[in-house]
């Protein structure tokens, strides 16, 4: 399993699990750094702890993602950033569309990489952000066995607090990640062309 696998699993469990304690006091009064560190304890011990996920069940974790997700993640944002351009000629319903098979392509091609997460922890970098700051960087780093593995995260900051919006791991974002083979299948295909690969290689992976 490689490096970039194994981080964004982290990655992905922390977006799917971690935010149970997104209104306990540190995370609420503190600052992007302290919700990170706060999530990312509590995803390393629910692995420990859960055998469901550490056997990789798919319908577990998106239950967790709908229910821990979504409230705390601008997942619009992130899903329009990887589209491109062509998000805002996209019609509401193929705006969700995308953003419902999106969600589901990230779940299922690391699902299997979440197994693997087992002896890891996370060290934040030292981090300066001023009260004004609206969008900060939050960079981390995942230790286990080897060397640590670079985990940083966009977060915004609204209403109803710091939402994260961008994974980058090993030097890669994830929205750049998706974001020029997305532009060449609409390229090809349209909006809809992308949908209909999306989900694809979503259904293609339900069966595997």
């Amino acid at each position: 399993m490689s490096l970039f696998k194994q981080a964004l699993a982290v990655a992905s469990l922390t977006l799917a699990v971690g935010f149970v304690q997104a209104q306990a006091p540190a995370a609420a009064t503190g600052g992007a750094d302290a919700l990170i560190k706060q999530v990312s304890t509590e995803v390393i011990d629910t692995v420990k702890s859960d055998k469901a996920i550490q056997s990789g069940d798919v319908g577990k974790i998106v239950a967790l993602v709908d229910s821990k997700v979504m409230p705390h993640v601008n997942f619009q944002r992130m899903t329009a950033s990887a589209v491109g351009r062509n998000w805002r000629s996209a019609t509401p319903e193929q705006q969700k569309r995308l953003q419902d098979e999106f969600k589901t392509l990230i779940v299922r091609t690391y699902a299997g990489a979440l197994t693997q997460v087992k002896d890891q922890t996370v060290q934040l970098k030292p981090f300066r952000a001023a009260a004004e700051d609206s969008e900060v960087v939050v960079r981390t780093e995942v230790r286990g066995k080897g060397e640590p593995i670079q985990l940083d995260y966009r977060l915004e900051k609204s209403p109803a607090g710091w939402k994260i919006y961008d994974v980058n791991v090993l030097g890669v974002w994830l929205v750049e990640q998706y974001k020029s083979s997305f532009a060449q299948e609409i390229g090809s295909g349209g909006v809809d062309g992308l949908i209909a690969k999306l989900a694809e290689r979503n259904k293609a992976a339900a069966k595997s």
